[in-house]
Parts: C-alpha cells; sequence; structure tokens
C-alpha cells in the first residue's frame, strides 16, 4: 500500500487530480498524506476539501496556517485575505460539514511504527520530539472541543520561545507559529516569522531544520516554504511545497520508494 506526501494545495484542485493521475493513485489500495494549507489562493478550495474528505481514512492531512486562518473566518475571528479565494468555499450547502471536518484535523501526523511525523512548517527548535506531539495534541483538542478559545489567543508572534511561554493561551500560540507559520530562528532558537525567501538570500537567520540535523528524529515531512522549491539539505527532513499556486509544481513523495512525483501548474 503505496502513501504519498503531497504538498501544499491551496485549492489547486485541477493540478491535484492531474498528479493523481501521473502516480496512478488507488484509493483502494494508496494513501495520501496532506502536508496542510488544502485551501486559500487556487481557485478550487472547495473542489479539493470536498476531494480530500471523500477519501475517507485514505487521507491523513494536517492544518496549516491557512486553513487556521480560514476557520477563524469561518468563527468571525478573522477576515478573510483579499487574495484569498474563498467565496465559493463560504457559499457552500456543506459549509457546516466541510468546518468541521477540517476542525478534526491535527497539526501533527506521527507514524510511531515507521518513526514517521508530518507537520505543515516544521519543529521548534527547543522541544523534545516528545514535547512537539503532546503541545500539537493539546492544541488539536482545543479546536475540536472550544476553537473560539483558540481562535481568541491564535494570532500573534510572541512567545517566541517555548521557555518564555507563561500561560495555555501563550503555549497554543507558540505551537501553532511553530507548526504552521515558522520557516527560519534566530541564532539562540528563537522563532522568526515574517521571512519568506530562500536560505541562500538571508544571512542573519537559521532554518528551522538545521537545529534538527544534529538531534535524533523521525522522518519530517513538511510544506510551507514554497522558497525551497521541495529542496531541504537535511537527510530525513523532506521539503515538500514546490509553489504549485505560484505557478510552479504540486509534488508527491512516494515513502516507499522515495520517489517524486510533480506536475506543473500549466499543464
Amino acid at each position: 500500500m503505496p502513501s504519498y506526501v503531497i504538498g501544499d494545495v491551496q485549492g489547486c484542485f485541477k493540478q491535484l487530480q492531474y498528479l493523481l493521475k501521473k502516480i496512478q493513485f488507488d484509493p483502494n489500495q494508496d494513501q495520501l498524506w496532506f502536508c496542510g494549507d488544502l485551501v486559500a489562493r487556487g481557485p478550487d478550495s472547495l473542489a479539493t476539501l470536498r476531494f480530500i474528505r471523500s477519501l475517507g481514512n485514505k487521507a491523513k492531512v494536517v492544518l496549516g496556517n491557512h486553513d487556521l486562518h480560514f476557520l477563524a473566518c469561518v468563527f468571525g475571528f478573522a477576515k478573510v485575505d483579499t487574495k484569498d479565494q474563498l467565496s465559493e468555499l463560504f457559499n457552500a450547502p456543506d459549509l457546516a460539514e466541510l468546518t468541521h471536518w477540517l476542525q478534526q484535523q491535527p497539526l501533527m501526523h506521527f507514524e510511531t511504527e515507521r518513526q514517521l511525523l508530518m507537520v505543515h512548517a516544521g519543529l521548534a527548535p527547543d522541544w523534545p520530539l516528545s514535547t512537539a506531539l503532546n503541545a500539537a495534541a493539546e492544541v488539536s483538542a482545543v479546536l475540536k472541543e472550544t476553537p473560539e478559545k483558540l481562535f481568541a489567543a491564535m494570532y500573534g508572534n510572541t512567545p517566541a520561545l517555548w521557555s518564555e511561554v507563561q500561560s495555555e493561551e501563550d503555549r497554543w500560540r507558540f505551537t501553532i507559529n511553530s507548526c504552521t507559520r515558522m520557516r527560519f530562528c534566530l541564532t539562540n532558537g528563537a522563532l522568526e516569522l515574517k521571512e519568506k525567501r530562500h536560505p541562500d538570500k538571508v544571512s542573519n537567520l537559521i532554518p528551522w531544520y538545521q537545529f534538527w540535523q544534529h538531534k535524533s528524529h523521525p522522518q519530517i515531512f513538511f510544506g510551507h516554504w514554497a522558497a525551497l522549491m521541495g529542496y531541504s539539505p537535511v537527510a530525513g527532513i523532506h521539503a515538500l511545497d514546490t509553489g504549485c499556486v505560484w505557478g510552479n509544481y504540486l509534488t508527491a513523495y512516494c515513502i516507499e520508494t522515495a520517489q517524486r512525483y510533480s506536475v506543473s501548474d500549466q499543464k
């Protein structure tokens, strides 16, 4: 049973279908893992959510920053970004069902037996793996049970270090920022949440994954960072966002064979 990890779809439903055709996806045999940001900047967020939800247990999903922002908008804690193409989704008759389904999705997916972990953005440098998993599970539980509490506390860039957490709201915000927003960190491991460029163009910050290259870790799959174009220099840490929504590619990685498949936005 092959498992394919797919980068940020961002509502690019047409390209997702091209990619599934390329890998000859068999819904009776194969699994699809989605690295988050299912919705937002692409034209078909509604079709994307409906399709992935229809896969049932054949799909493993983690939430990205755009997915969480969409949910916050639904619950009245944020406004839709003018760059997002979400009007069809917000007007859909099954909006409530899709929203409820998205709330059930975790921030991390961890498969203990094969030591595989999927997260949208990354893991904070000052987290042990067990702390990361527990923190993500706590946020997921609050999202399911009392989402209003979570969204009221979600926005903001502080605390930047796990050691600076002083409340449960701080804990939730730090966890969300690490799992769904982070790309770079300062030299002391503090989260830096604004820089989006390729590491070659940034001299004073450190990519989050470099902090993990000398730590014991499972295979990690992440999206979020389109500027990397699917490249991570750290063994066992795999970047999957190849910028489909920006006119580049949508990529799938087969866990069993370590082979990558990509389709162009222009196909």
